[in-house]
């Protein structure tokens, strides 16, 4: 039992100016597994006034780029010995399978640290351009301000780091609001951030609900807002911003699809499915959890998928060979209950799966990997965002049908092709309407290409130099004769 009584706020810890506490559940036994306070507007404005005092008058921002860069590897040397206990606190806090929660929620941030350090060392935060007119330009890369970063709970380290560090690296202040059922590895981060040598107010940490963050997100301290979660809310946030000419970056929502190829191997891409539709219990954004499979072999596809989903180890998170866990809280497995009872009531077939708990387990939040055949692409369980363990397979024609169908819904964020011909695949990812697309595999999610949706799976981009870029204002000066540029 943890019991956090303090908010890391300006770089220190804090007294709450509010009694309120939240428990943190166990998504696997449902026990509560610790305690945090409960930030209020108060501590928002204590948070925002730190922030905007160390962008508007501390060393931060002015610093030259490459003394931000040893921070942030101080960071992540600090990070690094601490990935096995992160690991247990994210499975613990949310439910993630540990192994899942090693490789990606605990190992992928550090890859990130890394990537955006080196990214940050080779920007041109100034260039000389030719003018036009004769006279040559300069143009400067400065940062945007006070950031608000919102972060919900599927991805909570991954997605933190995505947002603070490259802001940290632009020159960018940062109040970050974690989601209230992972908030015990924000807590943790804090502890390095102090030890890291963070300047005074540059850091702010608040773990609150929906309520806080919609204070945050409209504080006049703000600069910009940073924002990953649903669409829906993403909605919120960008008429907020926009009523206010607020800079804002939303990554939002996903219904992705998998288009297979009468080439493909049906072994090969259900593995493959395997990460792509069902990584992290189906809790992701990314998930390719619409199957496209060509008519003349759909029989032999959903039997391989099938034999795959029947036997994918689900159960207790804190296992090394589980890879479907519990979801994050009881509502979310109502929720997707609720879309399993829809599929069948929409004329789909129930091939793997459905709304009990699964084998051995008497507790927690879980819901049996599901696997739907016969979907038609206008269905809801095809259109809508289920955010679990749910897969659907549509029959298409030929390609021009797959893309079609792949692109016919709202979003736009991730996807894939499988085939035995790479140029072939390569061809349709150029075809689908997505910000993001694997050839034969889930997409990589490489640290050194950006990272983001068309449609409304949102605004902008994460990862790679685009990532910083986003944090960043151009400024543009005339006149300037000095070779070394305009300090």
């Amino acid at each position: 039992m943890q019991v956090h009584d303090r908010l890391f706020i300006g770089g220190e810890w804090a007294a709450p100016a509010g009694t309120g506490t939240t428990e943190v559940v166990s998504p696997a036994s449902e026990e509560v597994i610790a305690r945090v306070p409960d930030p209020v507007p108060a501590d928002v404005d204590r948070a925002v006034a730190a922030a905007r005092a160390a962008f508007d008058d501390g060393p931060w921002p002015r610093l030259d780029p490459a003394e931000r860069v040893a921070a942030i590897r101080r960071l992540a040397a600090l990070y690094k010995p601490g990935r096995g206990e992160l690991a247990q606190l994210i499975s613990a806090e949310m439910g993630a399978p540990i192994t899942f929660a090693r490789a990606a929620h605990a190992g992928l941030p550090l890859a990130m640290m890394t990537a955006y350090a080196g990214i940050a060392e080779s920007l041109a935060w100034e260039e000389r351009r030719p003018g036009f007119f004769g006279a040559d330009l300069l143009v400067r890369r400065e940062p945007v301000g006070v950031v608000a970063a919102v972060i919900p709970w599927n991805m909570p380290m991954f997605l933190t780091i995505n947002k603070l560090v490259p802001a940290l690296l632009a020159g960018c202040t940062v109040v970050l609001k974690p989601s209230p059922e992972a908030p015990l590895d924000a807590f943790w981060l804090a502890g390095l951030l102090e030890r890291a040598e963070i300047p005074p107010g540059v850091v702010s940490i608040l773990p609150a609900g929906r309520e806080i963050g919609e204070y945050l997100v409209n504080h006049p301290g703000v600069d910009k807002v940073s924002f990953t979660g649903s669409t829906a809310a993403g909605r919120k946030v960008a008429a907020d911003c926009g009523a206010k000419l607020r800079r804002v970056s939303l990554e939002l929502g996903g219904k992705s699809a998998a288009v297979v190829l009468d080439d493909a191997d049906p072994a090969t891409v259900a593995e493959g499915i395997r990460i792509a539709g069902l990584m992290n219990s189906g809790q992701a954004c990314v998930a390719q959890t619409r199957v496209l499979v060509p008519r003349s072999r759909y029989r032999e596809m959903v039997d391989a998928l099938a034999a795959m989903v029947e036997t994918i180890p689900t159960g207790d998170p804190a296992d090394p060979a589980t890879e479907i866990g519990p979801l994050v809280a009881r509502r979310q497995q109502e929720r997707v209950r609720g879309y399993i009872d829809l599929g069948q009531r929409e004329g789909a077939r129930l091939v793997v799966g459905g709304t009990g708990l699964p084998d051995g387990v008497d507790r927690g939040w879980y819901v049996r990997p599901t696997l739907f055949a016969d979907v038609e692409a206008d269905m809801r369980i095809a259109q809508e965002e289920i955010f679990g363990p749910v897969l659907s397979v549509l029959p298409y024609g030929d390609e021009a049908d797959a893309v079609r169908i792949a692109d016919a819904t709202e979003y736009g964020l991730s996807g894939s092709v499988w085939t035995a011909d790479a140029e072939r695949g390569l061809a349709v990812a150029r075809r689908v309407r997505s910000g993001t697309f694997g050839v034969n595999e889930a997409y990589s999610m490489d640290p050194a290409a950006p990272f983001g949706g068309v449609k409304a799976s949102g605004i902008g981009r994460e990862l790679g130099r685009e990532g910083i870029e986003g944090f960043l204002e151009l400024k543009s000066i005339s006149g300037a004769t000095s070779k070394d540029g305009v300090q």
